[in-house]
């Protein structure tokens, strides 16, 4: 990606600023992430790369606070000038994968990989912390560097970090991702939704065991659930708006033991994702109403069991545009820009549900591969690096300038 030449413009001088300085660390935060992708730790058992990260930031002179969310990690930078303060997150826990990918520094823990990308944002925000604590003449307010854990669990390290206090304050939030799908050194930014919620959901239907020569006799959970689930479809093609869509997914389906009894009981599990709250609040609603009212038509009970997760992320319209402007300004070339349509679940939604929030996506596709997050064969572009640690010190130093 191009960026505008040096020239002693105030803009042009924190460009070469930045870049010259993520070109100075860029082998020290390579190391870091080729060590912290050796050693994966999942869900809040993050400790090994919490105290790595908290020992980084202690070398910059920065104050740490650990065990935010339990292994989370705050340290905050302050500017000359007071102002707001700007959340800048990353996560830092890896996934329960069995790493493929034969690379020098491969994981050298058994069932456990960083294959979601999580040790480059690690890295690459440790970079901007090496930049930012450069700039504070530049900056009007404070920088929250906060490293997260669980991102990648059910139970939510964002949410825990909030309960204790990590969005106190805060008037606004960023937080980015690698996209294997986006070529090495391109950006993208989102309009509206970035993701989808993601609420999980166990059905079991109750019905009475009997024998499959006489099957009136008995009341058949099977057929029962068979109609739920054709009925549950309806809610996305009859009762939602198809400019707000939301996708049913039935995963797991079980119930009998043999090919000639009717089961007492059959049960189901899935998720409902949606990009807006509305229309996840009516899609709970249709479910449970479904499932309760076709049970009871048929003569058998519907037991219903229905986990909100993550929530929608939802892009703030004035950090977007704002980090259009930062962003072009940087580079020289203005990022791609799109509606989101991904129905994928990020638990930075949590810090977006509180406060203006923006997420970008980082470009880690390599020439010649065709890379997937979440693949135990997965190798993004370690320049995804240094071009996420260029990118949030200029987001940073944008949104925090006195000018602004």
């Amino acid at each position: 990606m191009t960026h505008f030449p040096p020239s002693e413009t105030g803009i042009n001088d924190l460009t070469r600023r930045i870049d010259d300085k993520v070109a100075e660390i860029a082998p020290h935060l390579v190391a870091l992430r080729r060590d912290i992708h050796a050693h994966p730790e999942i869900g809040f058992e993050t400790q090994r790369t919490a105290d790595l990260v908290a020992h980084e930031l202690r070398q910059m002179g920065l104050e740490v606070t650990t065990g935010i969310g339990r292994t989370g990690v705050i340290a905050e930078i302050t500017g000359a000038l007071p102002g707001p303060c700007l959340i800048l997150r990353a996560d830092m826990d890896a996934l329960p994968i069995e790493e493929r990918t034969d690379l020098p520094f491969a994981s050298q823990i058994q069932g456990a990989m960083h294959a979601c990308g999580h040790d480059i944002h690690t890295s690459a925000l440790l970079g901007a912390a090496y930049v930012l604590r450069d700039l504070t003449q530049e900056l009007a307010g404070r920088v929250r560097l906060v490293f997260q854990p669980a991102e990648e669990t059910v139970e939510s390290g964002a949410a825990a970090m909030i309960a204790d206090g990590a969005a106190e304050g805060a008037d606004m939030a960023i937080a980015f991702h690698n996209q294997p799908e986006l070529p090495a050194g391109e950006l993208r930014l989102i309009h509206g939704a970035s993701t989808a919620s993601s609420d999980e959901f166990c059905v079991t239907v109750l019905g009475s065991s009997g024998h499959a020569a006489r099957p009136h006799l008995a009341l058949d959970p099977i057929v029962a659930c068979a109609h739920i689930i054709t009925q549950l479809q309806t809610i996305v093609s009859r009762r939602m708006d198809p400019a707000d869509p939301m996708v049913l997914t039935i995963g797991q389906i079980a119930g009998g033991f043999t090919e000639n009894i009717i089961p007492d009981s059959c049960s189901f599990k899935g998720t409902i994702r949606c990009r807006s709250a509305q229309t996840r609040d009516m899609a709970e609603e249709r479910f449970r109403q479904i499932c309760t009212d076709t049970a009871r038509a048929l003569g058998v009970r519907a037991e219903v069991t229905y986990l909100r997760g993550a929530p929608a992320l939802q892009n703030d319209k004035t950090l977007v545009d704002r980090a259009l402007t930062s962003l072009s300004a940087h580079f020289g070339t203005a990022p791609h820009t799109q509606t989101g349509t991904d129905f994928g679940a990020e638990d930075f939604s949590y810090f977006s549900e509180r406060l203006p929030a923006l997420q970008f996506h980082v470009g880690s596709g390599q020439p010649g591969r065709d890379d997937r997050l979440h693949n135990s064969d997965y190798q993004p572009d370690e320049s995804a690096i240094t071009l996420s640690a260029r990118a949030l010190s200029r987001l940073a130093a944008d949104f925090l300038s006195p000018a602004r």
